[in-house]
């Protein structure tokens, strides 16, 4: 039997990435799937692979940013199985970059939309029908940059610190109605949001992105759906208010031998500066 099997999972942004990747991991582990992007066309594309793998998954257009249209997704997890178990607010964007002074309030109010305003809003309708099937998981993509600064990625960051933040007080209320709330923090992911715009794409940025973490290695959507299908099942039963971290190990920092140091330290004892 699958991790999944009778769980109902909404999933926002599954069209492409991470939300893809843990939408086909659910629908494998026995769970119905309602994969919810503005991207039509990969939605429906994702039902058909999954439904032809045998599992159970239905698509909806969905704008994030809409409160209605975030309703309308979760009465439509239930509407189809009859419950709801499981939330991944999920969809993402990088949104504004650059300076914080030339950032426009246009740029900024629409990256928070999309990253914080939107996991509100799956946060808060998903309550009713989990409580009303006796408790539930809801998991938000965070990030890493929400630990830590990252330069010139101002919103980004600001947002995906609120992402951490929100997860952690929506836990201390829900857990009463045994819904746990936990939000993932992904260091950096060879998805299409990544290496879409850069020449010779995943094939180019995977082994760059190899030497940034000490598990030399691109990060890769299934290692985040991992994530994901564990803080779903009932495994993770007595987790919730957490951040979790995968990076391969970026936030441990970065290995010597990949900056280059290491040809710089010799074996031994290193003293104080002024016996050198």
């Amino acid at each position: 039997m699958g991790k999944l099997e009778g769980k109902v999972a909404v999933i926002t942004g599954a069209a492409s990435g991470l939300g893809r990747a843990s939408a086909v991991r659910f629908a494998a582990e026995g769970a119905g799937v309602v994969a919810a992007d503005l991207n039509s066309q990969g939605g429906e594309l994702l039902v058909s692979e999954i439904a032809a793998a045998g599992g159970r998954a239905v698509y909806q257009r969905t704008d994030v940013t809409s409160e209605q249209d975030i309703k309308t997704l979760i009465d439509r997890a239930v509407r189809e199985y009859g419950r709801l178990d499981i939330t991944y607010n999920n969809a993402g964007v990088i949104g504004a970059t650059g300076s914080i002074e030339t950032t426009t309030e246009a740029e900024w109010d629409k990256t928070f939309a999309i990253l914080i305003k939107a996991v509100f809003f799956g946060i808060k309708h998903s309550v009713a029908p989990m409580r009303a099937a006796g408790g539930g998981s809801i998991i938000s993509t965070a990030s890493i940059a929400g630990l830590s600064g990252s330069f010139r990625l101002h919103a980004y960051s600001a947002s995906k610190a609120a992402v951490i933040n929100l997860t952690r007080t929506a836990a201390i209320e829900l857990g009463k109605d045994k819904i746990r709330v936990n939000c993932i923090c992904p260091g950096v992911i060879s998805t299409p949001l990544v290496h879409g715009g850069i020449p010779g794409g995943k094939e180019t940025l995977d082994p760059i992105l190899g030497k940034a973490q000490p598990l030399q290695r691109a990060g890769q959507a299934e290692d985040i759906a991992n994530m994901a299908m564990f803080l779903a099942s009932d495994e993770a039963n007595w987790i919730t208010g957490a951040a979790m971290v995968v990076d391969g190990g970026f936030t441990a920092g970065t290995p010597f031998q990949l900056a280059g140091v290491e040809q710089q330290l010799s074996a031994g004892y290193s003293g104080p500066s002024f016996q050198r």
